[in-house]
């Protein structure tokens, strides 16, 4: 779906009026370039559609309200000085609660007289002065002033965007909670009241509802044998009994009719040992399909890390997984391997195979945990972090940072990647010292500044950015 930005085109009587007309059709190619649908007040609707007085900023504020179901964001744009009034009397008159990017043009030395300066380097502190005294919440580019049609610029748009994808989606995204967690893992323990204090519902189910249901399925149901086909189309399925196949399809069809009535975003799924005991098979592949279709699913009942797969695929505008910080590798301090039994998307898994879970099966039986997928990521571009409810302080904290999948050698089983994070020991340290959980989240991605952004500038989330963007 293509995204649908406001944009306000600031504008001050005694500045050159005709930069107004030119940076409409700069932003016009650009909007072009990204695929993005504009909203903004037409030349005929002010001069040359720009919002100086406060009729205008009336005008603009009302073209915004009628699309405010559609407009994901809103970008200042600032071709001279423009009127600081005009452009927070807008945002105040539209209340549209969403992000906001303020970009402003560049001067050059020999375009300063009265007829071709823009002043556009002060005015943007002045917008940003007055927003910032109306308490609306706002984003800066990397450079004061920039050229909307420069690399600089687009490299602003994109994370821009990612921030619009990451702020509307967690507004109001709505989780399930499939069954009780491990017992054994107070680790992921979280508070629904945080949660929903910050828009994130939570929809739980016992998993003997479920059970209930797949006990009432034929597995000769064409239903039941469709979603059979769908799974071993998705991965290789050689050595899979058909028994597991049956219980695999029938639990996906009940999970996704649960998922479509309570219109669910993500879901947390109770993955062991109940499942094992009373379905005869592991859920993993199931899981990797969901997240592979952007519904991520994270095992372990684990909420706020399945919260965290969402953030980080609107961000990335990829599938995220959830891993294990598992082992250090060898003696390499920058690297550590990541883990799980497992249940990652496929896009991950170029080697996807469904396996069963070794270490699971010697409680359950081996026989008991086909559906567990096997497969090695390879080399790539990582972002990684994790979002927690920290019940005691009252608030949600998070942790992200950019680093690398490398393609060195690994030998084990299940789903499994080498990671590269600069300064991986003061990363772990801040994990440890800050009592967060063993689980993280990696998505194919560099998308850490924008998931900073979203969540600490708009969530009013308290983030700890580990480092900077390295090179994959």
């Amino acid at each position: 779906m293509a995204t649908t930005l406001g944009v306000i085109y600031g504008n001050r009587d005694f500045f050159p009026d005709h930069l107004i007309t030119a940076a409409r059709q700069e932003c016009t190619e650009l909007f072009q370039r990204f695929s993005i649908n504009m909203v903004a007040l037409q030349e005929s609707d002010s001069k040359l559609g720009g919002v100086e007085t406060h009729s205008d900023a009336r005008k603009c504020a009302d073209l915004f309200r009628k699309y405010r179901e559609a407009i994901d964001g809103v970008l200042i744009v600032l071709p001279n000085f423009g009127d600081e009034k005009g452009v927070a009397d807008t945002l105040k008159l539209a209340n549209l609660n969403v992000p906001v990017l303020v970009q402003a043009y560049p001067d050059e030395l020999d375009k300063l007289s009265p007829d071709l300066r823009r002043d556009a380097f002060c005015g943007k502190i002045s917008v940003c002065n007055n927003l910032y005294q109306a308490g609306i919440r706002y984003s800066l580019t990397n450079q004061h002033t920039v050229r909307p049609s420069s690399d600089s610029f687009r490299k602003d748009l994109s994370k821009f965007l990612a921030v619009c994808r990451v702020v509307n989606g967690l507004r109001g995204a709505r989780l399930g909670a499939v069954g009780a967690r491990p017992g054994a893992f107070n680790t992921v323990r979280y508070s629904e009241k945080l949660l929903e204090r910050h828009g994130v519902s939570v929809t739980t189910v016992d998993l003997s509802e479920f059970l209930a249901q797949v006990e009432k399925m034929k597995s000769d149901d064409a239903e039941v044998q469709r979603k059979v086909g769908e799974i071993t189309s998705y991965a290789s399925a050689r050595n899979v009994p058909p028994e597991p196949l049956i219980q695999m399809a029938k639990l996906a069809l009940v999970l996704g009719r649960w998922m479509d009535d309570n219109a669910l975003d993500a879901t947390a799924i109770q993955c062991w040992t109940s499942m094992q005991q009373n379905f005869g098979c592991n859920i993993c592949t199931v899981m990797s399909m969901m997240s592979q279709k952007f519904m991520p699913s994270a095992c372990e009942v684990d909420v706020t890390g399945v919260l965290t797969m969402y953030a980080m695929q609107l961000a990335g505008d990829s599938p995220s997984a959830l891993v294990d910080w598992n082992n250090n590798y060898a003696d390499d301090p920058d690297k550590c391997v990541l883990f799980h039994c497992g249940n990652w998307a496929k896009s991950f898994l170029h080697d996807i195979e469904i396996s069963t879970a070794p270490i699971l099966g010697t409680i359950v039986g081996v026989e008991n945990t086909y559906g567990a997928l096997a497969g090695r990521t390879p080399a790539g571009p990582l972002t990684y972090g994790r979002l927690t409810t920290d019940d005691a302080a009252g608030k949600i904290r998070a942790y992200v940072g950019n680093g690398a999948l490398t393609a060195d050698e690994l030998t084990t089983f299940g789903n499994r990647a080498v990671a590269r994070v600069p300064n991986l020991k003061e990363l772990l340290r801040h994990v440890c010292s800050q009592g967060y959980e063993h689980h993280v989240v990696m998505n194919q991605s560099h998308s850490a500044d924008a998931l900073e952004e979203a969540f600490s500038n708009y969530m009013g989330w308290e983030v700890y950015h580990h480092g900077r963007m390295i090179d994959a």
